[in-house]
């Protein structure tokens, strides 16, 4: 399929002990063999190697030597790619990964794009679209979580329930085209009956597919919770104890914290970034009004809100104002000083879900770290779960193909013209096909590997 032969540098540049050079392509090993020089001294030595074996000796060019290495030898098809694949394990320093892969690339091989080893494994066949998202995902994943939902995806469990609603519906669409061949023939009662019964179900595991879309969404990428409140409600020190190391600005000084400040974390097993805002206030200082703009527009992009009161003051006006925003959106009120005696009247506050926290000593801050967790997914994420979480681009294809089955199974209860309800059906399996990879244009799988790093 590819006459050319790519290589990149698959480990990230930097000091390191050691750093690898991958080759793919039908030229691989003729191409190893031209700056590979063993200590037996045998030419094309990785020509002749047996596939999956290890061979010490010398990258050279012009016969000057560059690097002492390890090359690992590793045949088609039994590779990632499907194609002949060498590794080259120098040393990890970037000057000499560079000067390795200058030697290579003069040697022969071209210098592989972003996505394009991983590319070449989808176009062989080897693995599906996503599987090639879920090498990404692996790569990218910041928590356990979004590990295993990853691995998951790798091993095919979301693949598997794709290709099955493709085949439901072609089956469907193979007992419609049939009847529209032959006219005369009406279909029976009993195989129509099945025929709605079938696309029902796959319009209903579609619907459960969508229903990951978020939690995919929020593995993946990690929420966002914005800790607001008034000035010097504690916010800054909250946020040091949830991030478990002083990143804030902590004083006694009313409005220390004049802008918003992000920083990442794992809580529970679930990435957070946590954004912690200007103290919302009235204020005629041009810089903290520039900062209570902000916070509010921190707010708006929040996935949950953690509000901030000092329960050793009583509640004021504008605090209850304030409060009446959350309304509707996901949040946890902490009642942060627990430390102090209290002042805060409980009933101004029951119809608010509340944490008692010290941001001074640390008392409430892991029951807070569950009540994260909990408000983000309540019942708690289940493996079956992980097995299909979806991601933006299976999404947008699941929705074009629910729209599509809609029409036909509408079309098919009320008994109108088959060539229509065909129509819609080649849309739904064509859009489904899209998410593994069956139905793509060249755009799609640009915009797929585009994302990769150079050496996946």
């Amino acid at each position: 399929m590819f006459e050319d032969t790519i290589a990149a540098i698959a480990t990230p540049l930097g000091e390191g002990g050691i750093a690898i050079i991958r080759i793919s392509g039908e030229n691989a090993l003729s191409v190893g063999d031209r700056v590979f020089q063993p200590i037996s001294g045998n030419t094309n030595h990785l020509e002749n190697a047996k596939s999956h074996t290890i061979h010490y000796g010398y990258i050279s060019l012009n016969n000057q030597r560059l690097d002492e290495v390890m090359v690992s030898v590793m045949r088609a098809p039994a590779t990632f790619t499907r194609e002949d694949i060498i590794e080259i394990n120098c040393h990890g320093g970037m000057q000499a990964t560079k000067t390795v892969l200058d030697a290579v690339l003069k040697s022969g091989a071209r210098l592989a794009i972003p996505g394009e080893f991983t590319k070449r494994a989808f176009l062989h066949g080897r693995i599906d679209l996503t599987q090639a998202e879920a090498v990404a995902d692996i790569i990218n994943a910041r928590t356990n979580l979004a590990l295993s939902a990853a691995n998951e995806q790798l091993a095919g469990k979301l693949s598997e329930r794709i290709n099955q609603l493709r085949d439901d519906t072609m089956h469907v669409l193979a007992h419609v085209e049939a009847h529209i061949d032959f006219p005369d023939e009406d279909i029976e009662p009993d195989t129509m009956d099945g025929l709605i019964k079938r696309l029902k179900k796959t319009k209903s595991f579609i619907d459960q597919l969508l229903s990951t879309a978020n939690d995919g969404k929020l593995i993946r990428r990690g929420i966002r919770i914005a800790i607001i409140g008034k000035p010097n409600a504690g916010k800054s020190s909250l946020l040091n104890q949830l991030l478990g190391h002083d990143r804030a600005i902590v004083s006694n000084i009313a409005g220390t914290t004049r802008d918003t400040i992000s920083e990442e974390a794992q809580i529970r097993d679930i990435l957070v970034v946590f954004i912690d805002t200007a103290g919302l206030q009235e204020t005629d200082d041009k810089v903290e009004q520039e900062g209570v703009k902000r916070s509010h527009d921190s707010i708006k992009q929040a996935d949950l809100i953690l509000y901030v009161l000092d329960s050793s003051k009583p509640l004021t006006p504008d605090s209850q104002l304030s409060l009446k925003d959350l309304a509707n959106r996901k949040h946890i009120l902490v009642l942060n000083k627990n430390d102090l005696p209290e002042a805060l009247d409980p009933k101004s506050i029951e119809e608010f879900k509340t944490i008692s926290i010290s941001s001074i000593n640390g008392d409430g801050i892991e029951s807070l770290k569950d009540a994260i967790k909990s408000s983000v997914w309540e019942g708690g994420i289940k493996s079956e779960m992980l097995e299909v979480m979806i991601n933006s681009r299976h999404q947008e294809a699941l929705i074009r193909a629910r729209i599509s089955l809609e029409a036909a199974l509408s079309q098919l209860q009320s008994g109108l013209t088959l060539d229509l309800i065909a129509l819609d059906l080649r849309v739904t399996a064509n859009a489904i096909g899209e998410i593994v990879g069956k139905t793509t244009t060249e755009d799609l799988l640009d915009s797929i590997f585009s994302t990769f790093c150079i050496g996946k």
